[in-house]
């Protein structure tokens, strides 16, 4: 097996295990939640407005986003798909619809109260519109049989999602660092998905392109040259 394709597994590993283990982490913080601690990191200072209608999305939200960003990596993983093709199927409806119709509503009201401020807010609103409109276009790619542009569509979903992780990691990072600035916050909440996003971007970018590549034609002194392999 090239280096190349070791080195990924590995990486694909690492990130799965982060994955878990934060999930782990998120689901186990749930004892302050219920009944809410407004003592808690994340509820504090939110009393004032909680039981107006907040709780209501902030509890959708913790039921259903550990278990999209479980799917998520069941989902995005090629050789469940190919074992379990009929699972693949049946979850990944059940993805759709936990997303479009809980995680992505719920993202988008929780948002309009982000403590780290209006840039902050922006940032969390556009996370749960393109987490929505991603799936909502990975699916129509499916219906269509473009499967191709399923699988991008779905990991860039995947991505989104999983910035409740990168989010979480970044917070340790501002706690090792003794950071304690509102400016990070707000950098954070867009980092913790524009990043990686823009990563897979530019990697799917030169992947295209490798797969053009074989089939080029170009022209040296006004003969036609083709490349195969990049000879």
């Amino acid at each position: 097996m090239p280096r190349r394709a070791i080195g990924w597994r590995i990486l694909t590993v690492v990130a799965a295990l982060l994955v878990l283990k934060v999930t782990v982490v998120v689901v186990m913080g749930y004892v302050n939640y219920l009944p809410a601690n407004f003592n808690s990191d994340f509820l504090r200072g939110r009393e004032s407005y909680f039981y107006e209608g907040y709780h209501c999305a902030f509890y959708l939200h913790i039921a259903f986003g550990p278990i999209a960003l479980i799917l998520g990596m069941l989902l995005v993983n090629e050789p469940f798909r190919r074992r379990f093709p009929r699972w693949h199927r049946l979850l990944g409806r059940i993805q759709v619809a936990g997303v479009l119709l809980l995680v992505a509503p719920s993202g988008l009201v929780m948002a309009y109260y982000a403590a780290a401020g209006p840039a902050a807010a922006v940032g969390f609103a556009l996370l749960a519109l393109l987490t929505a409109t991603t799936i909502a276009l990975g699916w129509r790619a499916a219906v269509q049989r473009r499967f191709a542009d399923h699988r991008r569509w779905m990991w860039r979903n995947f991505l989104l999602l999983s910035s409740a992780v990168v989010l979480r990691v970044l917070g340790g990072l501002a706690t090792v660092l003794v950071l304690d600035a509102g400016w990070f916050d707000a950098m954070a909440g867009w980092a913790s998905w524009l990043v990686p996003l823009a990563v897979f971007e530019l990697a799917n970018r030169g992947k295209l392109g490798e797969r053009k590549l074989p089939g080029a034609v170009r022209q040296v002194s006004g003969v036609s040259v083709a490349t195969h392999n990049g000879a």
